[in-house]
């Protein structure tokens, strides 16, 4: 029997894992009951114990346009996040749940927009066409984060690793700490940003225009439809949700460092830059965002083309998978203890 790990991921591996606990929650939102453990159960548990014990990723792809369905996930997936948005704030403000199973709810929907939808729309926002950039940036404003769609492409991109980027933590510094600072420091920043486009292009609106009012757009929408206590859930998801991305930013960037030349400019982005994760099940379910460094080198490469180019130099690599290490980084003594021996390692090489 051929093994699945010997050919590059392909879309229809792509399809399943990244849609599979999406339609579990959609479930959970009609049906409620079982449905909501067993989508809390797969997103949160049982998908991040298959990566620890495979532990293992599929070969990088050659030189090959992207293959037929790429752009078509992506619809699809986004398509599932506005479904699961609305079907979710029906069954949390419905009244038929009890507290726990609304909390399980929450839980579980809150990953998958944080991790799935999160990385599609990242995907989105660094696509040449714009109408999928509006489809990313609209699954953004959706969860009240608008701003991170200037603030990623114009500010993380150009200053990652350095002390100008919001978004990269230091050493030492835990996760609960990093929230607030980054996602204050990347709105700042991505205004600040999207102004001095403005300034140099007459007439130009300023798209936090759109960032802030859509989400008041949201709020107004969801208080019409849902009422207080739908708005409620709506903000803490929001939260949690926001939480979860910014977990990601916070694991794949932790303690490295681009170094200063001597013209007082900083190295040129590389692959030791980022922290890189192989594990194939979240790599299919998150887009392959866990391939990170690949993506900084090439923003516009689609998904299934990148790469983990592990045969070249040493670069930052995850004991464990991105969620795993997500869940890990909550807990800053033992995040310090699995990383910050890795992270010097890395800035002696």
């Amino acid at each position: 029997m051929p093994d699945p790990f010997d050919r590059p991921a392909t879309i229809p591996a792509f399809a399943l894992f990244a849609l599979l606990p999406g339609l579990l929650l959609l479930a959970a939102c009609l049906w409620g009951g079982g449905w909501i453990w067993t989508a809390l159960i797969w997103m949160g548990g049982a998908s991040q114990i298959v990566d620890t014990v495979i532990a293992r990723g599929f070969p990088d792809p050659g030189d090959t346009p992207a293959p037929a369905g790429t752009d078509g996930l992506s619809l699809v997936l986004a398509a599932l996040h506005f479904v699961l948005l609305i079907a979710g704030l029906g069954a949390l403000s419905g009244g038929e749940l009890g507290l726990p199973a609304q909390i399980g709810l929450v839980l579980g929907l809150g990953m998958f927009f944080g991790q799935v939808s999160n990385s599609n729309a990242h995907e989105l926002i660094h696509r040449g066409s714009r109408g999928l950039f509006r489809l990313g940036a609209a699954v953004y404003v959706s969860l009240l984060f608008g701003h991170h769609t200037s603030a990623h492409r114009l500010v993380h991109h150009r200053h990652v690793a350095t002390p100008l980027d919001p978004n990269t933590a230091r050493l030492g510094e835990s996760f609960w700490q990093f929230f607030p600072r980054a996602w204050i420091g990347s709105f700042r920043a991505g205004l600040a940003a999207e102004q001095a486009l403005s300034a140099t292009r007459p007439g130009r609106k300023n798209p936090y225009l759109i960032w802030l009012g859509g989400a008041a757009l949201c709020c107004l929408a969801v208080f019409a439809v849902y009422g207080g206590a739908g708005l409620g859930w709506y903000l803490i998801l929001c939260l949690y949700a926001q939480m979860q991305l910014m977990l990601s930013d916070y694991v794949q960037h932790y303690g490295l460092s681009r170094r200063l030349r001597e013209d007082g400019r900083h190295e040129p982005v590389g692959p030791r830059h980022s922290w890189d994760a192989p594990h194939f099940l979240s790599s299919l379910m998150m887009v392959n965002a866990p391939r990170h460094s690949d993506h900084h080198a090439h923003p516009a490469r689609p998904y299934p083309g990148l790469r983990l180019d592990r045969e070249a130099a040493p670069r930052p690599m995850l004991p464990y998978s991105l969620p795993v290490m997500g869940a890990i980084a909550t807990v800053p003594a033992l995040w310090r203890q699995v990383m910050d021996r890795r992270v010097a390692r890395m800035r002696a090489g």
